[in-house]
C-alpha cells in the first residue's frame, strides 16, 4: 500500500505537516511502518476541502482531526482479517 500526502502550498497552509506526522506515528504505533510506504507529492489537483491523500489510487480530503478516523477505516481495516473464531487477527498484506 503507498499512501501520498500532496505537501504543495495549499495543502501545507491546511495542515499537511501535521497529516504526516499522525500517519508516521499511526503506522509505527500499529507495526504498519514495514507495509505501508508513506510519500509526499507536490499538487494534487484536490485541494478544496482539505489535505489531498491518495491511498493507492484512491484520493480523499483530510483534515488533522480526522487523520486517525481516515486510519482505521481506510489503511489499518485493509490489513486487519478476522481468523475461524471471529477474533482479529494481522494479514500478511
Amino acid at each position: 500500500m503507498v499512501i501520498t500526502v500532496c505537501i504543495g502550498s495549499s495543502c501545507h497552509i491546511k495542515g499537511s505537516k501535521q497529516v504526516v506526522d499522525q500517519l508516521r506515528d499511526l503506522l509505527s504505533r500499529n507495526s504498519l511502518d514495514d507495509r505501508v510506504t508513506l510519500t509526499g507529492a507536490f499538487c494534487m489537483g484536490d485541494c478544496m476541502n482539505g489535505v489531498c491523500v491518495k491511498v493507492d489510487e484512491a484520493l480523499y480530503s483530510l483534515k488533522p482531526e480526522n487523520v486517525e478516523a481516515f486510519f482505521e477505516t481506510e489503511v489499518q481495516s485493509k490489513f486487519n482479517v478476522k481468523d475461524i473464531k471471529g477474533e482479529t487477527v494481522k494479514s500478511n498484506g
